[in-house]
């Protein structure tokens, strides 16, 4: 007889998983470099494991998978949390070309919803100079219920989204601010101010690096649907290059859209 299973993290594990909105390619240097303003901003947050997410789709899975081996099972809650951010970042980027972002690392450690600030001119724009974190579980519970995943696909094999790069420091400025007010609106659960971010953040990726959007292993008109959601929806945008799930803001039903927790600490 096989032994029942307590929790779904007995099979996934304890780390949460981390969703990505506005701003995101800010935390690369090779962008941030051409930001003219002091710094640009991205959006992350935490969620909580409660089923496992696709692979290849900007959710971070090949470094939550690291963040797996490494501390086996669960974010050590005794240390510094830009500590282990660091920590993480190398064990995934040491001996890769392509680096990710530390987005992906702050997303894991950081609980709640936090805006990270990027600057070329702090330890290389490798990591954020300032992270604002909003561990409210009011706003964390708002975000929950506005927050709608649509499942598009996986990247698929053969993509790659820097083959054209348009580094544009007004577009990438633009990018900059989108997650300022991607994250004030989330905090004010102002759903049009974040939503138009996610729609901002679209049209900068759009120009900035057009592979995320159109490329010619993708088959499926993503451009077509995403307009279709932010055309009907407050904003929708692309949970990372070459799709994966559509993210769309809206108080109300999405058709085929599921919700998603994100994970607070506890208080006190």
């Amino acid at each position: 007889m096989r032994r029942a299973t307590s929790d779904i993290t007995d099979i996934l594990g304890k780390i949460p998983f981390r969703v990505a909105f506005s701003g995101g390619w800010i935390d690369l240097p090779f962008v941030s470099e051409h930001n003219p303003d002091p710094y640009g901003s991205m959006v992350v947050a935490q969620v909580e494991p409660e089923f496992a997410w696709m692979p290849r789709c900007g959710i971070c899975s090949s470094t939550r998978d690291i963040a797996m081996k490494i501390w086996h099972g669960q974010v050590p809650h005794d240390r510094d949390r830009m500590e282990l951010v660091k920590e993480l970042f190398w064990a995934e980027n040491g001996q890769k070309v392509d680096h990710s972002g530390a987005q992906d690392m702050v997303g894991l450690i950081y609980p709640g919803i936090s805006r990270l600030d990027f600057d070329i001119r702090h330890e290389g724009g490798h990591f954020p100079r300032h992270i604002e974190n909003c561990n409210d579980p009011e706003i964390a519970a708002w975000l929950s219920k506005v927050l709608h995943v649509v499942t598009i696909e996986p990247r698929p094999p053969g993509y790659y989204p820097l083959d054209v790069k348009n580094l544009d420091p007004e577009w990438i400025r633009r990018l900059g601010r989108s997650g300022i007010d991607c994250y004030d609106g989330i905090v004010n659960k102002d759903i049009h101010k974040a939503g138009q971010a996610f729609n901002e953040c679209m049209l900068c990726w759009e120009a900035i690096l057009p592979g995320i959007c159109r490329h010619k292993t993708i088959t499926r008109d993503l451009m077509g649907e995403l307009k279709f959601y932010q055309d009907n929806y407050p904003g929708a945008m692309f949970s990372g290059c070459g799709g994966g799930y559509f993210y769309v803001l809206s108080d109300d039903p999405v058709p085929g859209g599921f919700h998603v927790t994100v994970r607070v600490e506890p208080q006190g």
